[in-house]
Order: structure tokens, then sequence, then C-alpha cells
């Protein structure tokens, strides 16, 4: 497994970018005074209240309140993981990614895959030249006719033609052991057993190939011309290729609207591309797999609204059940996750291409929600006119309900149950909300601790060789471990904002800190911004005097100071008196 990305070039690859240039290159941003502003790209307006700002290396939406660094904006934007986002920056910047060594055990550096993208890239382009130019082309083109699909549809999703032979791919690199080698390790070539020669995995077959969410072809799927088996032939797991993880179709789906309203999640590369050509452009495919995790994941950041279209029999729903499950810790309010079940003997591919657009988007719309799902599956199994029927819908429902997070939706669904039951929800609702912990940041949103807090994020630069404030570490008060921490990562060098941001990237912290992302300062100048932090600082300071001052005088009263301490006692008081004075800070 390769070893995790350096902390020092993250950094270096934030302060490489200019966010003001890679946003521009996809949002036409205004200068506004010291920023950039534009209407946003993360949700509908008339009037701009996305700003970008150059000091910061930060982006934030007044409207949405969608912030970040480059890094955010990337995943947000071109809707990619944390680190296919890092690679994405680093080759527009032509930066390689370190990993680190493991500890303690030799660890090897990651593979360099580029060959392998691009050996992926050229077999694409090969079957494609087939179809153009192959001997056995016509057949094919009477295949893909007989399918309904046009020329248009065919160049669109790159679908190309694997010829009848054992080598016809192995042999356009004979003489390129590398190449075979790499194709090997890409599923394209089977190896035999013993050391035998390769062959081609893909054999007269009509070929799709799948697209990561960068658009690289990582792997392939084959569909038997004839009638031999299997149908579909998919490539294996491989160096690039995660089935679990991608979904065919979506690449091409975002090139058409990089923000679905809806996204029809259906079993097959040709539902997928016929629905497309009927102006379904919206459908995406699992693989072959039940949707996974991962896949879920990717669904719900992709649109507010996914549809898992099934067939209609025993298979379909209980296929439609294990997607219920794998979506419920994903389902975020806002969330809309909804089923559609097909009549018995048709497909998405068939059913368009019989009834067109308008009748296939009629069953769309006509999506069973999740809610309607879940209990009308649950209802058929229990009996409501007796109180253990009851019970045994509540003993159902439990252990789905603990897998929602809290929200909106856990809160209807248990008013649902509420309903259905006319007793016991609550006491359901009781066992299956966690104790709240402390939360992690600061409380309240006046301190000064929490001003000093948003100070920092808003001009790191002012804890940049800032001496250690050692009276800190002896306070106990909220928010203080947050605000240490954020002055030891500031001290060395000057970071920017969205650096800053950067290091507490999935922390507990990272929420409490977006919501002061949000917190007006209205402070007028640099020098004004300067003097309230060091206000908060000399407070926290004045905090810690008045402790020492309180617990020496205790020991003044009960007869048990000594010599020394009793002059701390008059130190701390004269220093008392020195810091307030100046201070402007308050509780």
């Amino acid at each position: 497994m390769a070893g995790r990305i350096p902390r020092d070039f993250i950094d270096q690859l934030l302060a490489r970018v200019d966010i003001v240039d890679l946003i521009d290159a996809r949002v036409k941003l205004k200068k506004s005074g010291k920023n950039h502003s534009a209407c946003c790209p993360f949700h509908n307006e008339k009037s701009p209240s996305f700003t970008v700002s150059q000091d910061k290396q930060f982006y934030h939406c007044f409207g949405c309140g969608a912030h970040g660094n480059a890094l955010d904006f990337v995943m947000e934007y071109d809707r990619l993981e944390f680190l296919d986002a890092i690679e994405e920056l680093a080759s527009m910047l032509g930066m390689e990614v370190p990993r680190e060594q493991g500890h303690g055990t030799h660890q090897p550096q990651a593979p360099k895959l580029t060959s392998h993208y691009e050996l992926m890239d050229w077999a694409a382009r090969y079957f494609q030249l087939q179809l153009r130019k192959h001997p056995q082309r016509p057949k094919v083109i009477d295949y893909i006719r007989n399918r309904g699909l046009d020329g248009d549809t065919v160049k669109r999703f790159g679908i190309g033609f694997a010829p009848d032979g054992w080598d016809n791919l192995q042999s356009q690199h004979k003489h390129n052991p590398d190449g075979l080698k790499v194709l090997t390790e890409c599923g394209m070539l089977i190896a035999k057993e013993g050391g035998g020669r390769s062959y081609d995995r893909f054999r007269d077959r009509l070929m799709f190939p799948i697209r990561d969410r960068r658009g690289r072809v990582v792997a392939f799927g084959g569909r038997v011309l004839g009638e031999g088996t299997p149908k579909y032939l998919n490539s294996p797991e491989t160096p690039i290729f995660h089935k679990g993880g991608e979904l065919y179709g979506l690449y091409e789906l975002k090139q058409h609207d990089r923000n679905p309203a809806r996204i029809l999640v259906v079993e097959g590369y040709m539902d997928v591309v016929a629905l497309a050509q009927h102006g379904v452009p919206y459908a995406v495919a699992s693989l072959g797999t039940s949707t996974t995790a991962d896949q879920m994941q990717l669904l719900v950041r992709t649109s507010k609204q996914v549809i898992c279209c099934y067939d209609g029999d025993n298979a379909g729903r209980e296929a439609a059940w294990r997607a219920m499950e794998t979506a419920l810790p994903h389902l975020r309010d806002g969330i809309q996750l909804k089923f559609m079940f097909l009549p018995d003997g048709e497909d998405p591919d068939s059913l368009v291409r019989k009834q067109g657009k308008d009748a296939f988007e009629a069953l769309v719309e006509k999506a069973m929600p999740l809610s309607d799902y879940l209990f009308d599956t649950l209802l058929a199994d229990a009996d409501l006119s007796s109180q253990e029927g009851k019970a045994h819908l509540a003993t159902l429902m439990e252990p789905l309900l603990n897998r929602v997070p809290d929200g909106l939706l856990k809160e209807s669904l248990f008013a649902r149950l509420r309903t259905e039951l006319g007793w016991g929800a609550d006491s359901l609702r009781q066992r299956s909300t966690p104790k709240a912990g402390q939360p992690a940041g600061v409380q309240g949103r006046g301190t000064p601790v929490r001003r000093a807090i948003a100070l920092l994020q808003q001009q790191p630069e002012l804890g940049h060789q800032l001496p250690v404030q050692e009276e800190l570490q002896y306070l106990e008060m909220a928010g203080l471990p947050l605000l240490r921490e954020m002055l030891e990562i500031c001290r060395p060098e000057a970071l920017t904002t969205g650096q800053l941001m950067e290091r507490f990237r999935g922390r507990p912290e990272h929420g409490t800190l977006s919501k002061l992302l949000n917190w007006k300062l209205e402070i007028a100048d640099e020098s004004a911004f300067r003097q309230e932090f060091t206000d908060c600082l000399l407070w926290l300071n004045q905090r810690f005097f008045e402790q020492m001052s309180e617990q020496l005088q205790r020991k003044a009263r009960d007869g048990s100071i000594s010599t020394e301490e009793l002059r701390q006692l008059q130190e701390m008081n004269l220093l008392l008196q020195g810091l307030k004075a100046p201070a402007k800070a308050s509780d």
C-alpha cells in the first residue's frame, strides 16, 4: 500500500497554485476590491455572492456557504476525492506526488502508473479503430444498429470493437516487453499458467471503455456479439481499476451536466448508452456489482437526488434492499434516495426504445421515496393489528434507523414510525441517539478565545514568529487547545488561510473552523486586526495571572504561603495592574 502524502508537499502544492487563476479558468471572476467575485458555481444565483481571496488563498460563498482552499474547489467542482484532487493539482503544476516511507519497516514508493493509463487509452483508440477499419466491421455495425445506437452516441462513449482472435491486441506490442507487462497488469492480457504465452482477454466483443472521474480509461466492459458466454465480460481489479469505486458513464454525464439534478443508477452499459441517446443523459451503471459504499458516496456527492432502478422481480427487489442498506449512512439532509422498479421482462434499454423518453421519464417521476420503500417493505412482514406485530416492526426498524445520520431525515423516519406504531418510537429514538459528548472546538461566539481563533484564521501571519505563549499552557478554557495548536502551526512559517485550514481536514475541529469563516469580524484595517489579536492574547494572559494570584492569595489567607510565593504574589499583582490598563478585550 502506498505511503501517506507528506504534509510539507501539500503545503508546497497550495503555496504554488494561485486559487484565483485556478478558479478563473473554470468560473470567470471579476476583480472586486482586494478580492474577486462571481456567481457561485455550486448553486443557482443571479447576483454574485461567491468571493475569492488571493491573499488568503480561500473562496467563500455568502449564499450557500461553500468555502475552502484550492483542493476543496477541485474536489467540489470536478467531483474528485481528496487524493485525486492532489494528483490533479500536482499534474497541473508538473509536480510529482511523493509518498512517505512506512515507520519501522521498509515501505516501497507507490509504482508510477503513467504507462498504465497511457496504454489503456491506447487500447481504447485501438478498439475504436477496429470498429471503423476491421474486415469484420459490417457485422458489428449491424449489431449496433439493431440495438438502436447512432454514430454520435458510439463516438460520445468511445465504443469500439475487439476482433476475434487470441493476439490482436498483444501483437501490437510484440516487440515491447514492458508494454506487454503493463497490459497484463491492466487485465487486457491473460498470462497462461506455467509461463506460457499470454493472450487477449477481450475477443469478438463490443467494447465499452470505463473512465474514471478524470476521464482516464481504467477498464473495459465487453459485450459478446453472438450467443456466447459470458454475455458481458469485465476487466478484473487492477492497479488503476477498483470496480467498487467507479461508475460507468459518470464521466460522460459530468461532461454533459456538471451538476445534474438527478442520477439514475442502472445495471448495464447498454442501459446507460441507450438512455443517453434517447435524451435521458443522467444514468450511470454500477459495473455489475451491488452498489458499494464508495459508489454511494460518489453518487450523493454528485447529485441531491439518486434514483436506483431495478427489475421488478425478486432479484431486483433484493438488490434494491441491499442498495438501501448501503446508502443509509450516507444520506445527509437534502439528499433524496428513490427506487424505481421496471415492468417484468423490461430493462431501461428495451423500455426507452419501445416507449420513448417521455414515457420512461414518467416512470422516473413516480419513483418511490426511501421512506415509502422502507416502510412498505417492512410492513409487508409485520402485522400491525397486534402489539406483537408492532413490536416486530420496531425491532426491524431499529438497526436501520441506527445507520441514518442525525438530522431531518432521521427525525422524519421516527415520525413515520410513531404514526405506524402509535407507541414505542420515542424510547426507540432515545436508544438510537448517541449521547452528546463535549463538542470539539470553541464554545460561545463572542469570547476572546473564539475571536483569537477567527482572527488567526483570517490572517495566519499574525502567529508567524510569535513568541511561545507559555501562560496559555496552564489555562483551562473552552477552545484553548485549538488556539494553542493553531499558534504552533503558524509560528514556524507564514501560511495562508487555505494552508491553515488544510491542516484540520477530516478532524472534528474543521466544522467549528468552517463556521467561524462566516463570522464577519468588521475590523477596519490591518493594524486594527493585529491590535484586536494582541488584545485577545493580553486578555488570556491576564486570566492566567488572575488564576495564579487567586491560588497564592488562598495560601496567604490560610498561612501556608512561603516567602518565595509571597514575592511571586506581589509580582503577579504588579503584572495585573499593568495588563488591566491597556486590555480592551472582555468576556
